[in-house]
């Protein structure tokens, strides 16, 4: 049904309100990297209008880092569009401090704890290859 699809990777040893706040800011990046994927707003029976979401499904899975970081490597080399999270984001208080600590992490060994990935179906299955859903 989709051309396209989007992986939402979260690291499987933090703690349940990590993993949540994590994939919460994973499916932002993704609705910002590509506005055009989100469906029509919503109306309820009585005419209320609510936000737009993605019109399309989001997989979440789990990995340890080297599998986050395996993943990371994959999405790169095939040029998908990316949502990185790193540990260091836990401690910041603000966006440009997050933009700060994840620049200062060494580019080839990146601290993930959450990764999204957006692009062809082929391409981010290969991604997450060896990756199981979370559960």
């Amino acid at each position: 049904m989709f051309e396209t699809k989007v992986a939402l990777i979260v690291r499987d040893d933090l703690a349940v309100w990590q993993k949540l706040n994590v994939v919460a800011f994973l499916a932002t990046g993704v609705a910002a990297a590509i506005p055009d994927a989100l469906g029509e707003p919503y109306e309820d029976a009585a005419g209320r209008r609510y936000g737009r979401m993605l019109g399309q499904p989001m997989l979440v899975f789990a990995a340890d880092l080297p599998g986050l970081q395996a993943a990371h490597r994959q999405a790169v080399s095939r040029e998908l569009e990316i949502v990185p999270y790193v540990h260091a984001m836990f401690s910041t208080g603000h966006d440009a401090a997050n933009r700060e600590v994840f620049r200062a992490q060494d580019a080839g060994n990146l601290d993930l704890v959450g990764l999204a990935v957006h692009g062809a179906k082929k391409a981010v299955d290969k991604a997450v290859k060896g990756l199981g859903l979370h559960g």
